[in-house]
């Protein structure tokens, strides 16, 4: 393999999401792309680093991590972290919100004013609305509130939010109905912190940026990327780790969070790509004109969403 670049995760752009590089590189993930490339032959998985800084050990991480960190680093990463409520005295204003990923899974979480929608882009909320803006502590005592209040949770499992992605109801007003009477519960609840701006019930809907709605631009190997009835494939397995040597090849028919859907026979594999991080990677033998190829650990997708594993903090 002639060239090798190390993956440094999936962000989301104004037009969809992009995967991004060490070194500054970045490629664009239209739908329909084949998304295509092959671990290096004896490769190891190192350490990304905390903060900004490169591992100074270049630990080795297992291939199962979603976070792709050694034990210091993430210790270095959470301790100056709002997620991991180990940061106070943020000056900056907060968003409350509700976000509902799907039949029964709506949650409550915070977010910087100044990051827009994109953390529930990088969540995979089907929809959201936010419910008000204010100081750190008292978007922080909001959410506790209507946890206990409404009995609504801060997190849902990845597994989860994949087993639903395939089935969601076309309508978007029906995809909105669980936050639409969350909100309205919320706002007449008492104890709101005075210094919170509530915020009226006005819900976005991700499914057209996400590619849920079956929409692929153009044809694959001779085929569209959606099914008959225009949803997407449904997610048969998951990809649990990368191994060296190993391949992934597919077309891109949706996205989500940091998950790729990838067109897999009769229906769809899904790629984590935070498992990408770490890995020395190359172009795919065939390169982007190849069949489609997975030659790593993959599990039924039935046993991922049985596992329930916990997604991150909010």
């Amino acid at each position: 393999m002639d060239q090798v670049w190390r993956c440094a995760g999936l962000w989301w752009a104004a037009d969809g999401p992009v995967l991004a590089w060490q070194g500054g590189r970045t490629s664009a993930l239209p739908w329909g792309k084949r998304v295509a490339f092959e671990v290096a032959e004896g490769g190891v998985r190192t350490c990304v680093g905390a903060r900004g800084y490169a591992c100074p050990l270049r630990a080795a991480v297992p291939g199962r991590s979603t976070g792709a960190r050694c034990e210091e680093c993430a210790r270095l990463d959470r301790a100056h972290s709002v997620a991991a409520d180990t940061v106070a005295d943020d000056p900056r204003p907060y968003h409350v919100y509700l976000a509902w990923f799907g039949p029964g899974l709506t949650k409550v979480g915070i977010t910087a004013v100044e990051r827009g929608p994109v953390r529930l882009l990088e969540q995979g909320a089907i929809c959201f609305s936010w419910l008000g803006a204010g100081p750190l502590m008292a978007a922080r005592r909001t959410e506790e509130l209507l946890r206990a209040a409404l009995g609504v949770p801060d997190r849902i499992p990845y597994a989860a939010k994949r087993a639903v992605r395939s089935a969601l109801d076309p309508d978007p007003a029906a995809r909105a109905a669980e936050i639409s009477a969350l909100h309205e519960r919320a706002g007449a609840l008492a104890d709101w912190p005075e210094s919170l701006e509530r915020k009226p019930f006005r819900p976005v809907d991700h499914v057209g940026v996400y590619g849920l709605g079956g929409r692929v631009e153009g044809r694959v190997d001779g085929r569209v990327g959606g099914r008959a009835d225009g949803r997407v494939p449904e997610a048969v397995a998951e990809v649990s780790e990368l191994v060296a040597g190993g391949a992934v090849s597919g077309a891109l028919v949706a996205a989500a969070g940091p998950d790729l859907h990838l067109a897999h026979g009769s229906g769809a594999v899904v790629l984590d790509t935070r498992l990408m991080t770490g890995w020395p990677l190359g172009p795919a033998e065939g390169g982007t004109g190849g069949g489609d190829r997975l030659t790593v650990p993959v599990r039924d997708a039935e046993q991922g969403r049985a596992r329930g594993v916990q997604d991150g903090l909010f």
